[in-house]
């Protein structure tokens, strides 16, 4: 799992693709690979249980075409079931919402990353000490970065990605304020201009996020 650790330390944005179905989702892989991210997180839907399905097929398409030249991981994965799933479907880390101690456990036992959720510096260290590899910091852009700076301080051996409120504009700012990367949904991952065929805009998107970082 030092490869997977290693991969988004160096690359920093992990793209949220939520809500994107089986029919786009390779297109859409495209056009983030194009704009230079290489983290993907395929998210459950907990509401729908055919909408899970379509997230380990989507899962399976993208391991399928791309195997290695992506980092693949799930996301709002609340269940050990889930765990189980979707690293059958070929899932390299798993990340959700909140602390579920047994999630964590799962996702170690089966030897992938463990990415939980968490809020308070009580959350993450509890998250940190049942074996979470690093913590998401969720939600983010609530209190922003000066919030992290504060956690980071007394926590700093904890190593945080960065999740909500994150976009174009200050993505920097959550780097420099000490997260080792960033989760960024819609305002990557744009569902409407997917569905009207719009992969070039997903792709001059990712280069400006990929450019942001790099002019630090």
């Amino acid at each position: 799992m030092d490869f997977i650790k290693k991969g988004i330390y160096d690359n920093k944005i992990v793209a949220i693709i939520r809500g994107i179905g089986a029919d786009r989702i390779l297109d859409t892989v495209a056009a983030l690979r194009e704009g230079g991210i290489k983290l993907l997180e395929v998210t459950f839907n907990q509401e729908d249980e055919s909408k899970a399905l379509e997230t380990l097929k989507c899962l399976e398409l993208i391991k399928g075409k791309y195997g290695d030249e992506v980092y693949l991981g799930a996301g709002t994965v609340m269940t050990e079931e889930q765990v189980v799933k979707a690293v059958e479907a070929g899932a390299e880390y798993i990340i959700s919402p909140n602390v579920d101690i047994k999630v964590i456990q799962k996702t170690k036992e089966l030897g992938k990353l463990s990415l939980p959720g968490a809020f308070t510096p009580s959350e993450m260290a509890r998250a940190y000490n049942a074996g979470a590899d690093i913590v998401k910091l969720f939600p983010a852009g609530i209190l922003g970065t000066e919030y992290i700076k504060a956690l980071l301080a007394p926590l700093s051996h904890i190593p945080v990605v960065a999740v909500g409120g994150v976009n174009v504009d200050n993505v920097d700012q959550f780097i420099k304020a000490g997260a080792i990367g960033v989760g960024v949904g819609g305002s990557l991952v744009d569902k409407k201009a997917i569905y009207a065929g719009e992969y070039d805009k997903i792709k001059q998107v990712a280069q400006a996020y990929v450019e942001k970082l790099q002019m630090d």
